[in-house]
């Protein structure tokens, strides 16, 4: 039977029956892209498997061990409540207040500070200033990094009570350890805990102040409205979210922080990291064994809802910052 010629010709439709049809999955052109994309996707999910060989070791199964353990008794396996019980009374209930009124002064404070000083960097922009704010970032940069036993013994050094800074006080007639003043309680940690707290905040609020546009203050200025009224109807409103995610920021890095805190007060300031380490040194009673982790599962915790709370803060100021 003769074949019609326009039907021979149609799209789609072959000249030669045993042909498969032109632009039909299957066909041999589409075959090279699906290889394509599959070897664009699997270099994709090759390049982020460090990372999440580094999460999943790092995070997730630590976090999954103190999890279990925190419920486990540590005599025969069985589920219990008992260490939750224990790390939520006495001794370890006054660790988790201890430990979270240091995070907050040392958020709050330092935020209000670092935020001014950030705030004269991101104004120096032209002349002098800016080799002055290119050198103030670099050190911020590095002090927020210094921590740990290096930063406990510089200030034992500098204001313990034969420090060189306390002897030069002393020989101008002031005793900074006459009142109540300790370099070795909740105070003297928390002037520590400033020395990288501010420049921590110094940097992490930047990007902020650069998200501040020039155009928002001239057309504030050009419709009328003073200094005050800028900051006080854009200015603020937009700083706001990421000022408070920059503090919780900096509540999660104190309250998780340990070895500046052990070192200056040798484990006497009873702080919920300090009272971890403990457990870890092996300083248990028996069939208490597991309440450390109990006590790691409760900073887990709070942790967990500073983060929560600051990924919200920062979607939000994310709409006027891009």
């Amino acid at each position: 039977m003769p074949v019609n010629s326009d039907m021979a010709s149609a799209p789609g439709i072959p000249s030669d029956p045993g042909a498969a049809p032109r632009g039909l999955p299957g066909s041999g052109p589409g075959k090279p892209a699906l290889v394509k994309s599959a070897l664009s996707t699997g270099a994709r999910l090759l390049g982020i498997a460090p990372f999440s060989v580094y999460v999943i070791l790092g995070l997730l199964v630590p976090s999954l061990a103190i999890g279990i353990g925190a419920f486990e008794n540590a005599d025969n396996g069985s589920f219990t409540l008992s260490n939750i019980d224990i790390a939520v009374h006495g001794i370890y209930l006054n660790g988790f207040e201890t430990s979270i009124k240091l995070s907050v002064l040392a958020a709050v404070i330092p935020g209000f500070i670092g935020f001014l000083i950030a705030y004269a960097i991101h104004t120096a922009k032209n002349g002098p200033g800016a080799v002055l704010r290119r050198v103030a970032i670099t050190a911020a940069g590095v002090f927020a990094n210094f921590g740990g036993v290096p930063l406990a013994f510089l200030f034992i050094a500098s204001l313990g009570t034969t420090g060189i800074v306390t002897g030069w006080l002393n020989d101008l007639g002031i005793n900074i350890y006459a009142g109540t003043f300790s370099l070795f309680t909740l105070t003297g940690v928390l002037l520590a805990y400033m020395y990288f707290q501010i420049p921590l905040m110094v940097l992490v609020i930047l990007p902020a102040l650069e998200g501040l546009r020039p155009a928002w203050r001239e057309a504030a200025s050009n419709l009328g409205a003073s200094s005050w009224h800028y900051w006080r109807y854009i200015g603020c409103p937009v700083l706001f979210p990421p000022f408070l995610g920059c503090v919780l920021l900096l509540f999660g890095s104190s309250f998780s922080a340990y070895a500046t805190a052990d070192a200056m007060t040798a484990g006497a300031l009873p702080l919920t990291s300090i009272q971890i380490g403990s457990f870890l040194n092996g300083n248990v009673i028996a069939g208490q064994q597991n309440v450390g982790k109990a006590l790691g599962l409760g900073m887990v915790a709070v942790i967990a809802v500073v983060m929560i709370v600051y990924t919200m803060l920062q979607r939000r100021a994310a709409k006027w910052l891009r």
